[in-house]
């Protein structure tokens, strides 16, 4: 068991490029999203306001957390992209973080929302995305356990 804190060795950053301390007892409970997705990517382009719009819906009253994870071809694209989202990421710069990420959960493709639990780190959900397009767009059933 890893909890999120050490999969991102403790800190990521916010909307500010300010590092964010993932052991903070703001933290602690909370289901997190892992949203692996690019400027570049069509798919991942139309997702995006969606999973916007249900974070700002159900965030704040499902306890919930997303960390953006680029795969954007240079940081000019990942700085634009991100400048749309409301939530928190791993710098642009920690590539070897990314690969890392991309290897561990099986990453194959994007747009890629899958949850975690924040204290212990384990899988709940996969494919959230097909739950927040399709299954369940009020998320009376989040967090889709797998």
């Amino acid at each position: 068991m890893t909890s999120i804190a050490q999969l991102f060795d403790g800190y990521i950053v916010n909307k500010s490029n300010e590092g964010v301390c993932l052991n903070d007892e703001k933290y602690k409970g909370k289901v997190f999203g892992l949203y692996f997705s690019a400027h570049w990517c069509p798919p991942c382009r139309g997702f995006t306001p969606m999973l916007i719009e249900f974070y700002k819906n159900h965030g704040k009253e499902k306890n919930f957390e997303i960390i953006f994870i680029s795969s954007d071809r240079d940081e000019k694209a990942f700085n634009e992209y991100f400048k749309e989202m409301p939530w928190l990421t791993l710098r642009y710069s920690e590539r070897k973080k990314k690969e890392e990420l991309g290897k561990r959960f099986h990453i194959t493709g994007i747009p890629t929302l899958m949850l975690l639990d924040g204290d212990s780190g384990d899988v709940i959900c996969k494919d959230a995305r097909d739950n927040i397009q399709h299954r369940d767009t009020r998320g009376d059933f989040f967090p889709w356990k797998s």
